[in-house]
């Protein structure tokens, strides 16, 4: 249990993240608005959001362009367009998964980019791949992060060995992820304290990106931080992939440092959330997304049951033991 004084006080060093449109944006194939993607700008401006993360840079040759919308793809000129020259606190991020993008050629040198932040997703098998992508947004000038996903399918000697591989990059920063939605708040704590290790042996800052397929992002991410670790991910509304993530709001109401102000992610719900909702975009926990996470698998066959308007959950449980 965390000291209860504890929570009456805020650690400066705190940094909150926002996925929504990035996350969010697995659920409706990245199709938002421009006027959505400004007012989630200036929201996050008017929060004391630290990071906004506007989406992928994916690579135009492995995804048609023609499927997706343009924060799949996240060309400087797109988000120049919605933060102008950006002369705020708030820093922009986009994430780079390994071996879907095309980094060399549409990451340019930070000096001509708005970007700040390089956010370099990748599995425990891609882990070369990873390094190596790291190297060269640090050498362009940004930020990095390293978000190493499925953890809860690792093994530990396999987890340590990663983290070695990282620590001896320049990366500024990296994750823990549930993937799955599969992890309780005591696994949470057994392993950030395997990366707090690693992050006082290299001097790097650790952060979280957790999954609700069981209502435990928020948990999970408070947890995480009595832990020690520093880089919160949320989206509005718990906005992202199946079951979604840790709500913004919930973690902005949370934190005790006086610049973050829950109020403006309120309004932002209130005034576009919501109208994604009634327009049938569809996200967040249900009992499909509960029996993936129970069994730590991925929730692509609950999210193709969602796609279906399916509602024999006692089959789909029995698909998916059986698929275990």
């Amino acid at each position: 249990m965390k000291e209860v004084s504890k929570l009456m006080d805020y650690r400066e060093s705190v940094r909150v993240v926002d996925a929504t449109l990035r996350d969010g944006g697995l659920v409706n194939d990245f199709y938002f608005t421009d006027e959505f993607a400004r007012a989630l700008y200036h929201t996050n401006i008017r929060a004391g959001v630290d990071y906004m993360e506007f989406g992928y840079k994916a690579s135009r040759e492995m995804f048609d362009e023609n499927k997706f919308g343009k924060w799949k793809f996240c060309r400087d000129d797109d988000i120049r367009a919605i933060v102008g020259e950006n002369n705020t606190d708030l820093k922009i991020a986009v994430m780079a998964d390994v071996g879907r993008c095309d980094y060399k050629n549409d990451i340019i040198n930070r000096a001509d980019s708005p970007i700040d932040l390089i956010r370099v997703a990748t599995y425990l098998n891609t882990m070369p791949g990873a390094v190596e992508m790291i190297e060269d947004a640090h050498a362009k000038g940004y930020e990095t992060s390293c978000n190493i996903m499925a953890i809860s399918h690792a093994q530990e000697s396999d987890l340590t060995y990663a983290l070695e591989l990282i620590g001896k990059t320049p990366v500024d920063v990296c994750y823990i992820v549930d993937s799955f939605g599969s992890l309780y708040p005591e696994q949470i704590a057994r392993i950030a304290d395997i990366y707090m290790n690693f992050a006082a042996k290299y001097g790097k800052k650790i952060g979280i990106h957790a999954h609700n397929n069981q209502q435990l992002a928020f948990a999970n991410t408070i947890e995480a931080v009595g832990d020690g670790v520093d880089w919160l991910d949320g989206t509005y509304s718990g906005m992202g992939r199946g079951a979604g993530n840790c709500a913004m709001e919930l973690l902005l109401g949370f934190l005790r440092n006086p610049k973050y102000h829950v109020y403006p992610a309120i309004q932002f719900i209130d005034e576009q959330i919501s109208r994604l909702k009634r327009e049938g975009v569809v996200w967040g926990y249900d009992l499909q997304y509960l029996m993936t996470g129970l069994l730590d698998q991925h929730p692509r066959t609950a999210i193709q049951f969602t796609k279906e308007g399916r509602t024999d959950y006692s089959e789909f449980y029995r698909e998916v033991v059986a698929a275990d």
